[in-house]
């Protein structure tokens, strides 16, 4: 990997390194001189101004094609999110479906993709380019998301992949305000290619296998590239990682389900008014024995429940997903005449992936939370397992049955993704004179559909028949059997399983339809250099939708809810952009230019927004150059976040409200309690740490702003041409700073349950309710322009090129991203009229690290035939925001209410830190030409000596943070291809 160098490099390789986007090409000029004009004039990422500079205003990181088979990674996704300058993204050992609902922002879970995050700015905010064109948003049949699923750009199209890290909405539009991925396709390929990988994890799981066949060649007006690949990962069981084993790693069964095969009954005698917090003892075959008189006595099947009863649901998680992709490429390019030419591109892109979880639990009793039909889910006295003799009402005396029907298997969640993207146009150059000018025009047309099949849920609309009145059941209801809820193991049989179980298809769809025109080229003839200048238009159309089963629909099914989503907008967009040269030839300027571009975006949805960019860049000498830039950048909200209907997210939340008479709460929060509906006597206590979150899209929401600011230098010496250990050493310093503003989220839960609590304001405490014994059944949270990022940091890279030794040739990069600052602008839950900064640098929140510090050192030795590299991955420490005292009882911090809270003072010795870890990849290849083809073979392993994973205690799944480690064991694999 490498960043963009300011040396002399030959013309040929200088095209062959540098990005051209928007579908410019090199044109097809009949004369000499207009060979060489093509050749010094390239396009570089961030800009679309055709200049003979190599290094621009803006840092640009390139990875190419050899560099992405070093990783010894199957994905773009897994290349990209282990650069320094990443942050935490959807990959597949991210399992949340079943788990926790749907994100508020409409997206979905997202099963099965994998994206890309900058500068810890989310995936949203960044801009995926495929050869300088919009990619497709991706669907996995929970939501509409506004993303791109990097799953979908199969690597044997990928020739390079250029990374902005920049601000660039006025060159690029919508979306570009933490950088750009442009991703170059292969074209220039001639002969056929066969590559094939194998690899698996020293458990000897997580097998990964991968083939692709590319074809290509050229006639004298016809360039065409093929290609077909298919990669297949298997999965790997979080039950056969000890980090990942427990739903906590080290705490036992004490953050267990209160969901168990053996049941969890918390419920008031309305006789005596007596409270039961009981579990089986055993299962029983047939109704469990209770006797009143001695709850607990040899006559009864019950004893208390404890943590120790409690269920281990991660035995059913996955530590990865598996994910099978099937992919079909062309890349044509024909020219019309010596000046326009004709291409075409095409892509068909089928994923087949699945997650897992524990077998569904029923939560049902006015203290499940679920804000919907379960809550008041009543077990009458005539079912003839109930072994109370009275009815337990979930209006009233069932607080909470907790019971893991494990007879009907875990949760299963199959998604079929189909990719199609079709684009092409023409683009070609003509002279005025002494001045060359390009364009170029291109359509898009494409789609992404997801089809997803759930096994293992339960309708919750039948459950509640098969525990009413008997008689109903067998008389009134067809196919109503009378369900066993108290029976432990065993006691549902398949004719209960078959009247309350379905299979769940739900299905989603995203388009996009795209026209743009670009013209690029000279302006005037200035002292300094030829004033350069593009402009251009484009025309976008985007819609989605997303179709929940028609059970989830009708609010019947025990699982999480949501709702249909459809929607569409529009947008036409103008830009301009020009480079001036200010000074030239003169000591200290030898190139002093000045870049400008302004973008005027009309949205449907919203309105009109303006974007503008300016650009200095100082070569102060032929080996050191200064750069910085300013950039307004904005983010549209998407689909999902319009158009969204109501859907529920679980959130894992502390109520300050329980057990309050003992929590130490003041007075005032007592008060304030009771005011909000808790019981005056103290009796409540929160039994269920997730509580259901209702959330939905707002057609009222404006863009999201920001501004970007750069800064830095490249120094390249030219004295170490005269060295006798280097042939060339590069040194480069960026500055940035992002401040986002009118971000588009919904109030943290946490702090807008604290805040309600603690002042009673109307803003926070609406849409929150409580049942009749205190518990929360009822929380909306919808999205609003709200909060913002502030974050700063430097990038320092250093880049090495030895000389030919006798013994070969040593190439070393070494990346390093620190970030300085990261404040979350957050809802005052004391004063909702105002903001509060929250620092996030250096801690682990909401299953995301920002580490302070990232680095990246590759090594790479060559000779003849032999090649070997050494990559060592370095993540700085973190410390987990919300951490664990590990002493038997639930998260600590989260039940005194102060995981998410700005008030909270970080001096605390009950955080958890996750030190500094270090991976180290190595790999060995061995590759040659013979007369009429060529051989490569490489070996490799990933995770060398085999780190572990810094336990994560607050993380949601498998016990620490998949977005920013790697999962536990070394990875080996085997890559061969042939050439002919």
């Amino acid at each position: 990997m490498s960043d963009n160098r300011m040396r002399r490099w030959p013309a040929s390789l200088l095209t062959a390194c540098l990005l051209m986007p928007a579908g410019f090409a090199p044109g097809v000029f009949a004369q000499d001189e207009q060979e060489q004009a093509e050749l010094d004039r390239v396009q570089v990422t961030g800009s679309r101004i055709r200049r003979s500079a190599v290094e621009g205003q803006s840092p640009i990181l390139t990875i190419s094609r050899s560099d992405i088979q070093a990783t010894g990674l199957s994905s773009v996704a897994d290349v990209l999110q282990e650069m320094t300058t990443g942050g935490s993204a959807l990959n597949t050992k991210l399992n949340s479906s079943g788990n926790f609902g749907f994100p508020p922002d409409g997206s979905g879970v997202g099963a099965g993709s994998a994206t890309v995050d900058l500068r810890h700015l989310g995936s949203k905010r960044v801009l995926v380019l495929v050869d300088g064109l919009r990619w497709v948003n991706e669907s996995s049949a929970s939501g509409v998301s506004s993303f791109v699923d990097l799953n979908t750009i199969p690597l044997a199209m990928v020739d390079r992949i250029e990374v902005l890290e920049d601000g660039a909405s006025s060159i690029y539009g919508n979306d570009a305000i933490g950088g750009v991925v442009n991703v170059i396709t292969r074209s220039d390929f001639e002969g056929a290619e066969l590559q094939t990988s194998y690899g698996q994890y020293d458990e000897g799981d997580g097998e990964t296998w991968q083939a692709e066949l590319s074809l290509g060649g050229q006639s004298d007006r016809l360039r065409y590239f093929f290609s077909v690949s298919g990669m297949d990962q298997s999965e790997v069981n979080s039950r056969d990682r000890a980090i990942s084993s427990l739903p906590v790693p080290n705490t036992g069964l004490t953050r267990g389900s209160s969901g168990t095969p053996r049941g969890r009954f918390i419920f008031a005698d309305p006789g005596t008014g007596d409270v039961y917090d009981i579990t089986l003892r055993q299962p029983v075959p047939g109704v469990p024995d209770w006797d009143p008189a001695d709850p607990f006595g040899p006559n009864s099947d019950y004893q208390p429940f404890t943590n120790d009863d409690r269920y281990n649901y991660a035995e059913y998680n996955l530590l990865l997903t598996p994910n099978k992709r099937t992919s079909f490429f062309t890349n044509l390019n024909y020219e019309l005449n010596d000046s326009v030419e004709l291409w075409v591109r095409a892509l068909y892109n089928e994923r087949e992936s699945r997650n897992r979880a524990a077998p569904e639990p029923l939560f049902l009793g006015n203290g499940a939370g679920t804000g919907g039909l379960a809550d008041s889910v009543s077990i009458d006295a005539t079912n003839p397992y109930n072994p109370f003799g009275y009815t337990l009402d979930g209006n009233s005396n069932l607080i909470l049955l907790g019971r893991r029907p494990i007879e009907n298997g875990p949760r299963i969640f199959d998604q079929d993704v189909t990719t199609r993207y079709l684009a092409g146009g023409l683009r070609g150059d003509f002279a005025l004179g002494s001045r060359y000018y390009f364009w170029d025009v291109n359509l898009i047309d494409a789609r992404s559909r997801a089809d997803q099949r759930t096994q293992g849920s339960f309708n919750i609309a039948r459950i509640a028949d098969a525990l009413g009145p008997v008689d109903t059941c067998l008389n009134d209801i067809p196919g109503c059997v009378p369900l066993n809820l108290f029976g432990g193991v065993g006691s549902i049989t398949p004719d209960m399983l078959d009247f309350i179980t379905f299979t769940g298809q739900d299905v989603s769809e995203q388009n996009l339809s795209s026209i743009s025109a670009n013209l690029s080229g000279d302006i005037a003839e200035l002292p300094a250099g030829m004033m350069g200048f593009a402009g251009g238009v484009e025309y976008r159309e985007l819609s989605g939708f997303y179709q929940p089963d028609s059970v989830i629909v009708a609010g019947e099914s025990n699982g999480v809810p949501s709702s249909p989503t459809s929607g569409e907008y529009d947008v036409t967009e103008f830009y301009g952009e020009v480079i001036v040269p200010l000074l030239a030839g003169r000591t200290g300027f030898e190139q002093l230019d000045l870049s400008a571009a302004v973008r005027h975006s009309d949205f449907s949805t919203f309105g009109n927004e303006t974007t503008a960019k300016l650009g200095l860049r100082w070569q102060v000498s032929e080996d050191f150059l200064l750069r910085a830039t300013w950039a307004e950048g904005f983010r549209a909200p998407g689909i999902g976040e319009l158009f969204g209907s109501i859907s529920r997210f679980d959130a894992v939340l502390a109520d300050l409200c329980s057990d309050f008479l003992n929590s130490g709460a003041s007075q005032a929060i007592i008060d304030n309690c009771v005011a909000l509906g808790v019981p005056a006597d103290g009796s409540f206590t929160q039994v269920n740490p997730q509580i259901s979150i209702s959330t939905g899209g707002n057609e009222a929401l404006e863009p999201e702003t920001s501004e970007s600011y750069t800064a830095g230098f490249v120094y390249s010496p030219s004295w170490i041409d005269d060295m006798a250990w280097a042939n060339r050493l590069d040194l480069s310093l960026t500055w940035y700073q992002h401040e986002l503003d009118d971000a588009i989220q919904a109030i943290d839960a946490q702090t807008q349950l604290n805040g309600c609590i603690r002042t009673l304001n109307p803003t926070l405490c609406n849409g929150i309710g409580r049942s009749s014994s205190g518990a929360i059944n009822q929380f909306n949270n919808q999205l609003t322009n709200i909060g913002g990022i502030e974050t700063s940091g430097v990038d320092v890279n250093i880049d090495y090129v030895s000389p030919e030794w006798s013994w070969g040739r040593v190439d070393v990069a070494w990346k390093n991203s620190f970030v300085t600052k990261y404040d979350e602008l957050l809802l005052d839950p004391n004063d909702p009229g105002r903001l509060v900064a929250r620092p996030l640098e250096g801690l682990e929140e909401n299953d995301g690290a920002i580490p302070e510090w990232q680095s990246n050192l590759f090594i790479n030795w060559s000779w003849g035939d032999w090649q070997a590299n050494w990559t060592v991955r370095l993540i700085d420490g973190v410390t987990e925001s919300c951490s664990d005292f590990l002493d038997g009882t639930p998260n600590s911090l989260t039940n005194l209410g102060l995981c998410s809270d700005p008030d909270f003072d970080d001096n605390t010795n009950s955080k958890n830190s996750l030190g500094t870890t270090v991976y180290n990849n190595v790999q060995f290849g061995w590759q040659r030409q013979m007369r009429d083809y060529g051989l490569s073979l490489n070996a490799g392993v990933r995770n060398l000596f085999d780190r572990e994973p810094p336990t994560c205690y607050s993380c949601s799944l498998n016990g620490f943070d998949v977005t920013t480690h790697e999962l536990p064991g070394r990875f080996f694999y085997l890559r061969a291809g042939v050439t002919f």
